[in-house]
């Protein structure tokens, strides 16, 4: 068994394509039309392969209400690993994202948690050593 998918819940599934590819620098991977939503999915191209993000349009309204109770208690919808928090961070930083502090060392892990203008937090997190 194996984990291909993940998703996050995005209200606006164009903004979200171009903040994750654009900005983030994801690539686009399925594109495809269902009914008034998208099955929308990126990549990393320094990811394990064959894992995708599903960009999960808010078409139910529990999941809206979901989405922003997380974010305004301050919880991220996921996390991503980078082997480089330092230069991560200022790359991103220099491309608008905000950021909610600056990367902070938490044991066994330095982390940062940024917006990604689509209604989630998410985590960037370095293992330690």
């Amino acid at each position: 068994m194996q984990i291909r998918l993940a998703s996050i819940p995005v209200e606006d599934q164009e903004k979200a394509l171009h903040f994750y590819t654009t900005v983030v620098g994801f690539v686009k991977k399925a594109d495809i039309r269902r009914g008034e939503f998208r099955w929308l999915t990126v990549t990393s191209p320094e990811g394990a392969e064959g894992v995708e993000l599903v960009l999960e349009p808010l078409g139910f309204p529990p999941a809206r209400t979901y989405q922003k109770a997380l974010f305004d208690a301050g919880i991220p919808a996921t996390a991503f690993l980078t082997n480089d928090i330092q230069s991560e961070y200022r790359r991103l930083k220099d491309r608008g994202v905000k950021f909610r502090g600056e990367p902070t060392s938490m044991g066994p892990v330095t982390v940062v948690m940024f917006e990604d203008t689509c209604g989630n937090l998410i985590n960037l997190f370095q293992p330690q050593g």
